[in-house]
């Protein structure tokens, strides 16, 4: 079984893609904030744990972010009959 789907080829509905990234990087944003706060007041190892993990977590949303971004400008200085890059596909 195949999916041919335009969304999961690179270059193919990059403000989109932009957007998913952009709320998980949101979600995760608010979350390590509330993991570091409640680690201050509390101590507790498993959110010492979290907040580093939450850290990772936007490191790597933030990376996906600037990918996105650089295949929208790519595709609006190419012109609209350009053919998508895949080599920014993420």
């Amino acid at each position: 079984m195949t999916l041919d789907l335009p969304v999961l080829k690179g270059g193919n509905c990059e403000e989109l893609k932009l957007g998913v990234h952009a709320g998980a990087f949101a979600v995760a944003a608010l979350c390590g904030a509330y993991n570091a706060a409640a680690w201050l007041v509390r101590r507790e190892p498993h959110l010492a744990v979290n907040t580093v993990l939450y850290a990772m977590l936007i490191a790597w949303e933030q990376k996906q972010i600037s990918h996105h971004l650089e295949a929208i400008r790519h595709q609006s200085l190419a012109g609209p009959n350009a053919s998508p890059r895949t080599s920014l596909a993420a």
